[in-house]
């Protein structure tokens, strides 16, 4: 019996090095193991969807690059519960629960953290996009369901393709709710910045650009990461949007754009957030120090 799990997903379960992506993969959970294994922690990657896991030999469950989940919630939601009964899950389970919808934004911005305007439309609604462009004012948005990542899904739209878009859009609802926010032209010049947060403390920040002519700024969609020095109205944004979950995260990903207001959050990514150890390498200690820590 291992002390901890990193958990991946079957796609990425075993790894092939000759691709830069897996590479990555390969490098940031790496250095995790390394980290654990200087505390005395054995680990092992497995995957949270491999059907023959048994998850009862092993102690703690750490959420690294189960990067599908959203794709197959249906099976995800079941198997947290029954993995969380025998193992302690890091991030906690109740805490994956409610940042696998982003509803949460509107909790987080009822309890006062400056989040993008966001109209969330809810499934089996008949949404139409002029007419929430219409409500709000809004000029251009984008479009992104409320349970995802990796951009799926994801698109802008403006007052001239509200009409058109209208028909993807409600299609999309069948299906899942969606949210709805005012495009961030910033993203297209500056980017968007990402503040690491382990442990209750920032130990590092990168900047995500998009390629030229596009605003999705995922390295698979084109983008670049960078390294970035967080700006003290950065660190206070990721620090409040933190102590504002419902219990402390050992470790999350805190995504910001600037505006003429201050940085704004985006998104905050506790469940399998890619926390660019690579570019901040001894982020990896402070993560294995949180996760001991969390393990009791």
């Amino acid at each position: 019996m291992c002390d901890i799990t990193l958990l991946t997903e079957m796609r990425y379960r075993n790894l092939d090095m000759s691709h830069w992506y897996e590479q990555q993969i390969a490098l940031e959970e790496g250095l995790l193991i390394d980290a654990l294994a200087s505390l005395g922690l054995s680990a092992e990657r497995q995957a949270w969807d491999d059907p023959f896991m048994n998850w009862r030999n092993t102690d703690t469950l750490v959420f690294r690059s189960t990067w599908n989940y959203f794709d197959c919630i249906d099976r995800f939601r079941p198997w947290l519960d029954t993995a969380s009964a025998h193992a302690r899950c890091i991030n906690d389970a109740a805490l994956v629960q409610w940042n696998m919808d982003k509803h949460y934004l509107g909790d987080l911005s009822a309890r006062g953290v400056p989040v993008v305007p966001t109209v969330f439309v809810e499934a089996g609604s008949c949404g139409s996009l002029s007419g929430i462009l219409g409500d709000t004012g809004w000029d251009e948005v984008v479009i992104k369901p409320a349970v995802g990542g990796a951009a799926r899904l994801t698109w802008r739209a403006n007052r001239a393709t509200a009409e058109s878009e209208t028909p993807v859009l409600q299609d999309c609802l069948r299906r899942e709710g969606m949210l709805i926010q005012p495009f961030q032209r910033a993203i297209e010049h500056s980017g968007e910045v990402s503040a690491i947060v382990i442990g209750g403390a920032v130990t590092h920040g990168v900047r995500k650009q998009p390629r030229t002519g596009d605003f999705r700024v995922q390295d698979d969609h084109g983008g670049t990461v960078h390294p970035h020095d967080l700006t003290p109205p950065e660190v206070e944004l990721a620090l409040q949007a933190v102590a504002a979950c419902p219990q402390s995260p050992c470790y999350a990903r805190v995504d910001m754009v600037s505006s003429d207001e201050g940085p704004r959050l985006m998104e905050i990514e506790l469940i399998e957030p890619e926390l660019f150890l690579r570019h901040h390498p001894s982020a990896a200690a402070a993560l294995a120090r949180a996760i001991a820590s969390a393990r009791g």
